[in-house]
C-alpha cells in the first residue's frame, strides 16, 4: 500500500468546516475509502481512490478555518501540506458563505502547490439570487475556478480531473494579491532576513512576521538568528499602532473584499430561507423546545416504534425460531458434545444474537441522526447548546464532542482537541460519555421494553437524562479550583439549510452501525462465550465440571460483587455481573441476560420468560429504573476509558474522571431506587432512604453552593472571527 501511494497522484481537499467536504469527499471516492489516525495523533483521517482513476488518492483534510497552528486539526492540515507536499489542493469554499471562506484560500494559495477551487453550494448561489463570476475570480486569484455542487454530484469530477492535470504538469498556483506597500516591504525585508528557505519563501516571511509559534521553533531548532526579523516585525508594529497577526489578517480581509466587489453581485435584499428558518429554530424560547420535540420524534420512531417492530422480527423469528432451532438441530444431528451445543446455542449465538438483534434500532437512529447532522440543523443545536451550557460553565463547544458520542463515545472524546481552554477539555472529557451512545441503546431497549412497555417516551427520557447529568456536573464542577473560570468562546459558521444528499446519509449510516456489528463479531463474542464457560462450569464435591448456572464459577462471582449493588435495588447476582461486563463493552449487559437467562435471540419484551425473569430481577420499577441509569452514566467501556487515558495524557486526571462517572452514576442510582422504591411502595422506609436524601442534600449543596472565583484570564482564540 506504501508503494502504491508512492506513485499515485496525491490531492488533497481543503476546507473549513460545514463546507460541504464530506460530501464532495464521498462523491469522488465512493466507497473506495480507508479511515484511520493521523501519525502521532487521534485525528480521524480520510483516503480514498478517486472513482474510476486507481493512482489517485483524495485526502480528505480536517476542517479548519485557516492554516494557524492553534488547533490540533489545523496543525494537522498544515503539517500534511508542507511535509508531505500533495501533487495538488482541492479547496472547497462554501459560495453562500464566499467571504469568510477565502481567509484559508489565502494561505492555501501561498503553499506553492497547485490549487483549484472550487465554489460548493452553486445552486444555493443562484437560488439567493446572487452571482459569482468564477472567471474572473479566478484570474484574480492566480488559480482554477470551478462551479461546484457537491449534494448534488456537480462539480466534483470537473474539479478533480483539472487538479489531476494540473498536478501532471507541476503547474503551482501563481497568487496574485499583495498587501499593503508597508507590510511588502517588511515581508521582503524579513526574506531578506531568513536565507536558506528553498520553498515557499513567501509563505515563510509572512508567518516569521505573524511570529508562528511553529515557524519560529523551527527556525531556532535550525539555529537561525531571529533578531533581526524581530526588529522589522516590531517597527512596523509600532508604525500600524497594532500587533503583526492582526496587521495580517486585516490585509487578508482587505484584499477579500476586493475579490468580492468585483467578482459577486448579491442581488438578495430580503432574508434568505436558512434566515426564515432560523428565526423559528434558533429563537431564544423556541430553540429548546423545538430541539425537544425534534429528539424526542427521533427516538420514539428508532426505539419505541418503528424500531421495536424490526427488532423483534429479528430477535423473535430471526433468531428465535430460525437461527438457533437450526444451528442446535445440525449439532445433535451430527452428535455434538452437550457442552459445544451450549456454548454455539446459548453462548455465542444467544449472547451476540441478542446483541445483533439491536443493530435495527441503531441503524434507523443513525439514519435520522445523519439527516439532521447534513441538512445543517445540528450545527444550530451547537449554537442553541451554547447559550445554555456558558450559563452552567461549559462552552458550545463542549457540545459537538456530545454529538459525536450518540454514535460511539470514542470518537466524542478524541473531538474534544478542538476546545482550546484546557480546564473545559478536561470536563468535557469527563462527561462527552453521559450522552447514551450506540452501545447504550439496546440496555435502554431492553430493560424499557421488559418492565416499562407503556412508556413510550423511555428512550428520548435516557438522551435527555445524559445532557441533564452533563449541566449538573458542569454547574458542580465549575465550581471547584480545578475547573474554575470563564468558559472559552465559541464561533462557528451556520451553514445554509439542504436537503441532505442520500448517498453522504447512507455512507454515515453505515460507518457509525459498521464499528457496532464489527463489535458484536469480536468482542461480544468473546465475552459470551467467556459468559458461557463461567456461567455453565464450576466446582463440586466431584471435581471441576459442568453444573447448574446457580453453582458456576459466574455465580460465585455475581454473588461476592452482589452487595455492592443492592442499595441500588438490583443485588442479584445475575443484575451484578451484566453490569460489570458493560465495562468491557456497554453491548455485553444484553449479552450477558441472552446468555444467563437461556433466551438466546429472545430477548425481547414480547417473550414472556424474559419479562417474568426481568420481572424477578426487578420487583418493582424504581429497581429497573436504578439498573438502567446507573449503566448509563457509569464509567464507559474499555475503548472509551483508554481514549480519556489518551486525551487526559495523566493516569491521575483518567482515575478521577472513572471515579467522578461511577460515583455520580452511583449517587443518581442509589436516590431513584430508595427514594422512588418509598413514594412507589416498592420499598420502606429505612437506613437507605436516610442515606439517599443524604445525598440529595448532598447534590443540592453542590449546585447552589458559591463558586471559586478564578480571576485569571488569558485571551484565547474562537477558531474563527464573525
Amino acid at each position: 500500500m506504501e508503494e502504491e501511494r508512492k506513485m499515485s497522484i496525491k490531492i488533497a481537499l481543503a476546507g473549513n468546516p460545514n463546507c460541504g467536504k464530506t460530501t464532495m469527499f464521498n462523491d469522488l471516492t465512493g466507497s473506495s475509502q480507508y479511515v484511520g489516525n493521523w501519525p502521532g495523533v487521534t485525528v480521524e483521517k480520510k483516503e480514498g481512490k478517486l472513482r474510476g482513476h486507481k493512482d489517485v488518492i483524495i485526502t480528505d483534510l480536517p476542517g479548519i478555518y485557516s492554516l494557524s497552528p492553534y488547533t490540533l486539526e489545523e496543525v494537522v492540515s498544515r503539517d500534511y501540506l508542507l511535509k508531505e507536499k500533495p501533487d495538488a489542493v482541492i479547496n472547497l469554499v462554501d459560495g453562500t458563505n464566499l467571504e469568510r471562506n477565502l481567509y484559508l484560500t489565502t494561505q492555501i494559495l501561498e503553499l506553492g502547490i497547485p490549487v483549484v477551487l472550487a465554489v460548493n453550494m452553486i445552486d444555493l448561489v443562484a437560488k439567493n439570487g446572487d452571482k459569482i463570476n468564477t472567471q474572473k475570480l479566478g484570474q484574480m486569484l492566480g488559480c482554477e475556478v470551478v462551479e461546484a455542487s457537491a449534494l448534488k454530484g456537480k462539480g466534483s469530477m470537473q474539479a478533480a480531473e483539472k487538479a489531476i492535470a494540473l498536478a501532471k504538469a507541476g503547474a503551482a498556483a501563481q497568487p496574485k494579491h499583495e498587501f499593503s506597500k508597508q507590510v511588502e516591504q517588511a515581508l521582503d525585508a524579513i526574506a531578506d532576513a531568513a536565507p536558506g528557505v528553498e520553498n515557499n519563501q513567501r509563505w515563510y516571511a509572512i508567518k516569521l512576521f505573524e511570529r508562528d509559534e511553529k515557524v519560529l521553533e523551527q527556525f531556532e531548532a535550525e539555529g537561525r538568528n531571529l533578531q533581526p526579523i524581530e526588529r522589522i516585525t516590531s517597527v512596523l508594529e509600532e508604525e500600524l499602532d497594532d500587533d503583526s497577526e492582526s496587521i495580517i489578517t486585516n490585509e487578508r480581509y482587505e484584499y477579500i473584499a476586493k475579490l468580492m466587489k468585483s467578482c459577486v453581485n448579491k442581488r438578495s435584499k430580503g432574508m434568505t430561507t436558512s434566515d426564515k428558518i432560523d428565526r423559528i429554530v434558533t429563537n431564544r424560547w423556541l430553540a429548546l423546545p423545538i430541539f425537544a420535540a425534534v429528539m424526542f420524534v427521533v427516538y420514539f420512531i428508532s426505539v419505541s416504534w418503528i424500531g421495536t417492530i424490526v427488532t423483534d422480527w429479528t430477535n423473535d423469528t430471526f433468531f428465535g425460531e430460525w437461527i438457533q432451532p437450526a444451528v442446535g438441530g445440525w449439532l445433535e444431528a451430527i452428535g455434538a458434545a452437550d457442552w459445544l451445543n451450549g456454548l454455539v446455542v446459548d453462548g455465542i449465538i444467544g449472547g451476540v444474537g441478542a446483541v445483533l438483534g439491536f443493530v435495527p434500532q441503531m441503524f434507523i437512529l443513525f439514519f435520522f441522526l445523519s439527516i439532521l447532522e447534513d441538512c445543517g440543523y445540528m450545527a444550530r443545536v451547537a449554537f442553541i447548546m451554547d447559550r445554555i451550557f456558558r450559563k452552567f460553565g461549559l462552552s458550545g463547544k463542549s457540545f459537538i464532542p456530545m454529538l459525536i458520542s450518540s454514535g460511539c463515545g470514542v470518537p466524542g472524546i478524541m473531538a474534544t482537541k478542538t476546545i482550546e481552554n484546557e480546564k473545559d477539555r478536561r470536563m468535557t472529557v469527563m462527561t462527552t460519555t453521559f450522552i447514551p451512545c450506540g452501545a447504550k441503546l439496546p440496555v435502554i431497549a431492553l430493560i424499557g421494553g421488559a418492565m416499562f412497555p407503556s412508556i413510550f417516551w423511555m428512550a428520548p427520557a435516557m438522551y435527555f437524562l445524559g445532557i441533564v447529568a452533563v449541566i449538573i456536573s458542569g454547574i458542580i464542577l465549575k465550581k471547584t479550583k480545578m475547573f474554575a473560570g470563564d468558559p472559552a468562546p465559541f464561533v462557528m459558521e451556520l451553514p445554509q439549510y439542504h436537503f441532505p444528499a442520500p448517498k453522504g446519509v447512507l455512507i454515515h449510516m453505515w460507518e457509525r452501525g459498521k464499528a457496532f456489528i464489527i463489535k458484536a463479531g469480536t468482542v461480544i463474542f468473546v465475552a459470551c462465550g467467556l459468559i458461557w464457560f463461567l456461567s455453565s462450569f464450576g466446582f463440586t464435591s466431584e471435581g471441576f465440571g459442568m453444573v447448574e448456572e446457580t453453582e458456576s464459577m459466574l455465580a460465585a462471582i455475581g454473588r461476592f460483587i452482589a452487595p455492592i449493588f443492592a442499595p441500588l435495588g438490583f443485588g442479584n447476582w445475575q443484575a451484578a455481573v451484566a453490569t460489570v461486563s458493560g465495562l468491557v463493552a456497554k453491548e455485553n449487559v444484553v449479552g450477558t441476560f441472552g446468555v444467563l437467562l437461556g433466551l438466546g435471540g429472545d430477548v425481547t419484551e414480547s417473550d414472556p420468560g424474559l419479562l417474568a425473569q426481568i420481572s424477578a430481577m426487578f420487583p418493582y420499577g424504581a429497581a429497573a429504573l436504578s439498573f438502567l441509569v446507573f449503566n448509563l452514566l457509569c464509567a464507559p467501556c474499555f475503548a472509551a476509558i483508554g481514549a480519556i487515558r489518551r486525551e487526559m495524557a495523566s493516569a491521575k486526571w483518567t482515575w478521577f474522571a472513572i471515579g467522578y462517572q461511577t460515583v455520580l452514576a452511583y449517587a443518581a442510582a442509589l436516590m431513584i431506587n430508595q427514594i422512588g422504591g418509598l413514594l412507589t411502595g416498592g420499598l420502606s422506609f429505612g437506613i437507605g432512604t436516610v442515606v439517599a436524601i443524604l445525598v440529595l442534600a448532598l447534590l443540592i449543596f453542590l449546585l447552589f453552593r458559591p463558586g471559586t472565583r478564578n480571576r485569571s484570564s488569558s485571551l484565547r482564540r474562537a477558531g474563527a472571527s464573525a
